[in-house]
């Protein structure tokens, strides 16, 4: 029989972040609010290259118009709504399970990133924020004089 290693570590982290977000869902949310009005908060993708960091967020069905983008010092702040549209023949909804309403997502930026060139774009439902990195000048050797 052989022994084998359990790290518990990854499994509790995936925890404390899952309730992390439902606390943080939990205290913006006011008591009695329908389920329809919940928060909710889209999940993201971030990757960056030498040249630009880039973020891709799953924005179903929110209109453009709804959505805002902004930088404040090294802070990107993504927000939006997403509204339940019922249809007269729709009313009696039999169950309910995607989140409605507002979302607010907030992500510290490095410094080396040029908040000027940003540029976001929607497309089939994904929100793509590229953010290009600042041009950082080469290192150069300075040569040291003998006297």
């Amino acid at each position: 029989m052989a022994i084998v290693k359990w790290d518990p570590w990854p499994e509790l982290r995936a925890v404390q972040d899952q309730m992390g977000r439902l606390l943080e869902i939990s205290k913006d949310r006011a008591g009695g609010d329908p389920f329809e009005q919940g928060l909710w908060q889209p999940s993201v993708d971030i990757y960056e290259d030498d040249h630009e960091v880039v973020i891709k967020m799953e924005v179903p069905e929110v209109a453009q118009e709804d959505i805002d983008v902004q930088i404040e010092d090294y802070t990107l702040i993504i927000q939006g709504a997403r509204r339940l549209e019922k249809e007269d023949n729709k009313q009696n909804y039999q169950r309910i399970e995607r989140s409605y309403g507002n979302f607010r997502r907030v992500f510290s930026l490095p410094a080396a990133v040029d908040a000027d060139r940003t540029r976001a774009r929607c497309d089939k439902g994904v929100l793509k924020v590229v953010l290009p990195k600042k041009v950082q000048g080469k290192p150069r050797q300075i040569e040291i004089s003998v006297e």
